[in-house]
């Protein structure tokens, strides 16, 4: 059984930074996607990055493209998500999930493919 353990939410100012990492144990698929998503209130929860264990390929929702960076260490499971120039529309309780590759491609993260999710990490942008 899977757990991802997530750090790194908190409180930041507009234009602040934040990073996220989820460290993942007991989780032996060779080929495997990790990465993020969120939900604010009232909103269903997006994809925000993803990256390949196999490849390195990645994803992001074009909402963070040039603002947020993913990366993976695979010898430690875990995966990191540096944000920058952090945004209001940008607080939502941020998931770490993990599953197969393939769900992790050019034109998202698949939510209904993930096999494991954390508790999730809130992000609060606001001044």
């Amino acid at each position: 059984q899977a757990q991802l353990e997530e750090s790194g939410g908190g409180l930041v100012q507009p234009g602040g930074s934040l990073r996220l990492s989820c460290a993942a144990s007991g989780y032996t698929l060779n080929y495997y996607s990790m990465g993020w998503f969120r939900q604010a209130p009232g909103k269903e929860r997006e994809g925000v990055s993803c990256i390949s264990s196999s490849d390195g390929r990645t994803y992001y929702a074009d909402s963070v493209k040039g603002r947020f960076t993913i990366s993976l260490d695979n010898a430690k499971n875990t995966v990191h998500l540096e944000m920058n120039s952090l945004k209001p529309e940008d607080t939502a309780v941020y998931y770490c999930a993990t599953g197969p590759d393939y769900y992790c491609s050019a034109r998202g993260y698949n939510k209904g493919g993930m096999d494991y999710w954390g508790k999730g990490t809130l992000v609060t942008v606001s001044s």
